[in-house]
């Protein structure tokens, strides 16, 4: 079914020809619509009269529709049902901004017999609602309909006047198959679903998790997430997502609910979801270290559940976040011990080099549409990651990859050539975008850092005049680099940004972590899971390695206004008028244009990947390059603590090797 249509109720002779004429003009016109009989996201509402529905489409009344003649009972039905919307606005405090029903019952909800609609496109500017306040009225009792609550102090009822207030607050709803999620029942122990950052997924898992606290009062629910950080992020979270929901039940952590990360620590059970398993079944607990990898640990465990089978269930619900840095031996350790379903949600393109970007095992609800980023926003990060603009393109999809990430994909067999492009998204229906660049490639001079610090500046300032009420907390810098240029240009910054602008910095790569009314500065590693309505991304040279362009396509799509692309106008003459004639096209029509690679072509960029895929640990790529050189054992322990610091995590051949080589002559000569 289509993204953007929600059904709720079971299509049968009375009813079919209402619904089939909603669905077909949703997919036509690419227009959100649900069909409802009571509100979703409280079991508390229902209703005895049963020949009814509720179409609701942003910008059109809502509309109750009857199947029968009995009238009394339909407007019985229609009474109880506004009286209930109302009572919903009271509850998340929408009422003081849009008043009780009768002060929008009458201009905001119409009913009729499904006998009386013959033309469905005349029936629809029947209901159509012209006034821009009251369409915005009608988005929000849409929204609590649908249990896609806003924040109404933050969205409120005005109409915005400016560019960012007018995206900061946009009502939001769910997309059809957001909605399917959520509210639908499983019908299967495991259910993934899968999507590209941004889509929602860990939005969804939260709204879900509160659907199962609520429905079912007695059960045990694991919430995990490979990440310490993010675990302990959502931990904080879902607090305030429970008081921001008007749940009343208390949480009852460890006991009801677990939030941790999938490992955890010998010294507390509770501290991961593996370590709590071990603890409840009385499995040897092991330790991380070089002979011992988590999927390891999670085969040993599940080789003595086979052995010992559970008497009883760990848990009765399982949600797992990020699956996609997960081995499946988790996936089946955890549907080992739950007793009812397995949510497992992941990202489909987390790495734009992941080997398989479709899936062995389909999953349930795959979700195509990035709801954070502008489409031309993402359009040109996936192309300056994939080096489709380049004469040497470094990653090229099947027509089946490019539709699972959200492309309409149009291509001349002929010639070879690609036109793809994205569907809008409501996020930005509504805000004339024909003329403004969602990428902005802004271009320094030498010496790189004073350019560079100059270019963010001018940046920032032009971002400042084009919307007055911007806030430190709407801009985001992000140093690229992984060399001491990064941390310089942040030292750097962190001097001229307070002096200049008045503004103070928070460099995230010392913090870890991100402060209010604080311009957020800081390396690429810091910044998953954050998002500003602007981005400036700076880099030196773009590079062909697969880690730079993931971290490029990545840190682009932090943006969901405009992104500044801040580089060296020296140091990228070669790759720069190409990239920026694909970016043009970008802008001014929304699609990619690209020459498919040759069959050559596209056994050497998966050979490639492939490599990449299967390369070697830091510790091994420094090691071989110490043998490469014949370094002496004695300065090897002190080179491979310098490399760990300049490089982290993220680590290619080619600069380890720079790296190593530089400081190996330092240490000799002295």
């Amino acid at each position: 079914m289509s993204s953007f249509f929600y059904l709720q109720v079971e299509k049968n002779q009375k009813n079919h020809r209402i619904i089939d004429s909603v669905s077909e003009y949703c997919e036509k016109n690419k227009i959100q619509a649900y069909l409802i009989d009571h509100p979703l996201g409280d079991t508390k509402y229902s209703y005895d009269y049963k020949d009814a529905l509720v179409l609701l489409i942003p910008k059109h009344k809502i509309t109750f529709i009857t199947f029968s003649e009995d009238n009394l009972k339909f407007e019985d039905y229609v009474d109880d049902f506004i009286e209930d919307l109302g009572s919903i606005s009271d509850k998340y405090r929408y009422k003081n901004s849009i008043g009780r029903p009768k002060s929008w019952r009458e201009e905001l909800t119409k009913s009729i017999s499904h006998e009386n609609i013959t033309n469905f496109d005349d029936f629809l500017d029947s209901i159509k609602i012209n006034n821009p306040t009251k369409q915005r009225v009608c988005e929000l009792l849409i929204s609590l309909l649908t249990g896609s609550i806003n924040d109404i102090d933050k969205v409120g009822v005005e109409i915005p006047t400016t560019l960012l207030d007018q995206v900061k607050q946009k009502i939001l709803l769910f997309d059809g198959d957001q909605t399917r999620f959520v509210y639908q029942q499983p019908t299967k122990a495991k259910v993934i679903i899968q999507g590209l950052s941004g889509a929602g997924k860990t939005e969804l898992l939260l709204h879900k998790l509160k659907e199962i606290y609520l429905a079912f009062p007695e059960c045990k629910i694991a919430f995990t997430c490979h990440n310490k950080i993010l675990a302990d992020s959502l931990r904080r979270r879902i607090p305030e997502f429970f008081d921001f929901m008007k749940v009343e039940q208390q949480i009852q952590w460890d006991e009801r609910l677990w939030c941790t990360h999938a490992w955890g620590s010998l010294s507390d059970p509770n501290s991961g979801i593996y370590r709590f398993i071990c603890e409840k079944y009385q499995i040897p607990f092991e330790r991380y270290s070089r002979y011992m990898s988590f999927d390891q640990a999670c085969k040993l465990a599940l080789a003595h559940l086979e052995k010992t089978p559970p008497k009883e269930p760990a848990f009765d619900f399982c949600l797992i976040d990020e699956s996609q840095d997960f081995p499946t031996s988790f996936f089946d350790l955890c549907k080992k011990v739950t007793n009812s379903t397995l949510y497992i949600a992941g990202d489909v393109f987390q790495s734009i080099f992941d080997e398989n970007i479709t899936f062995s095992i389909e999953p349930d609800y795959l979700l195509t549409k990035c709801y954070r980023t502008d489409p031309k926003t993402l359009m040109f990060a996936h192309s300056l990651g994939m080096g489709l603009f380049e004469p040497k393109k470094l990653r090229w999809l099947e027509d089946r990859e490019w539709a699972a990430c959200g492309y309409i994909v149009k291509k001349d067999e002929a010639n070879g050539t690609y036109e793809l492009s994205r569907e809008p998204l409501r996020r930005f229906e509504d805000i004339d975008r024909k003329d403004f660049p969602s990428v902005i490639i802004s271009k320094t001079s030498d010496p790189f850092i004073q350019g560079a610090s100059d270019q963010i500046l001018y940046c920032i300032n032009q971002i400042r005049r084009e919307n007055p009420t911007v806030t430190p907390d709407d801009i985001g810098v992000i140093l690229l680099d992984s060399n001491d240029t990064a941390f310089s240009l942040g030292s750097m910054l962190e001097v001229r940004v307070p002096r200049e602008i008045g503004w103070k910095v928070n460099v995230a790569y010392e913090t870890k972590k991100k402060i209010k009314n604080h311009l957020f500065v800081s390396n690429k590693n810091n910044v998953k899971g954050l998002e500003f309505p602007f981005v400036i991304c700076v880099t030196s040279q773009i590079r062909s390695s697969y880690s730079y362009r993931n971290a490029v396509y990545m840190t682009l799509t932090r943006s969901f206004i405009q992104t500044y692309f801040v580089v060296s106008d020296n140091n990228n003459l070669k790759e720069l008028p190409s990239i920026e004639a694909g970016l043009a096209e970008i802008n001014k029509s929304g699609q990619i244009h690209v020459q498919a690679p040759t069959g050559d072509e596209k056994q050497r960029i998966s050979a490639t990947i492939k490599y990449s895929a299967d390369s070697e640990s830091f510790y091994d790529m420094a090691h071989r390059i110490f043998e490469d050189l014949n370094i002496l054992p004695i300065y090897r322990d002190n080179l491979l603590d310098v490399a760990k610091k300049v490089f982290a995590e993220d680590f290619e051949y080619e600069r380890l090797h720079e790296v190593i080589c530089f400081n190996y002559k330092a240490m000799s000569e002295d």
